[in-house]
């Protein structure tokens, strides 16, 4: 059964350069995969462990810089895989957290990012499935 042990490492290897928001991808670095990826995880993540999405807005220095997303699955647990992209921002703060609905559409900004970690992601877990 997929959970959360089982599906963050799969989502940590499918990160690249190419699966992060386009408005960060300057900043991607190595060193920080989870930079700019927050968005695309957590519609992965709630493709494959449902729940809701959650928002927030990034602050630092008392004004807003950036947005924030993660999951709260169906048992109440909030999952935030790439909320090791702020060891890098000195004083941000994530705030004002909310749920939101995924479009029934499909994600408006990113569609591209989105479906190929989607489609990395599900590659894996099908090969950590048949091995």
């Amino acid at each position: 059964m997929l959970n959360i042990e089982t599906l963050r490492p799969v989502i940590e290897a499918s990160w690249g350069r190419d699966t992060c928001d386009p408005a960060g991808r300057d900043q991607w670095r190595p060193e920080n995969p989870s930079g700019s990826q927050c968005s695309m995880t957590a519609l992965v993540v709630q493709d494959l462990l449902g729940g809701d999405l959650i928002h927030a807005e990034v602050h630092m220095n008392g004004a807003k810089v950036w947005n924030h997303y993660w999951n709260r699955l169906p048992d109440g647990t909030d999952v935030d895989f790439t909320a090791d992209q702020f060891r890098f921002l000195d004083g941000a703060t994530v705030v004002n957290d909310k749920v939101v609905h995924r479009p029934p559409e499909g994600p408006r900004r990113c569609r591209e990012e989105y479906e190929l970690l989607r489609a990395r992601v599900l590659t894996a877990l099908g090969e950590e499935q048949a091995g």
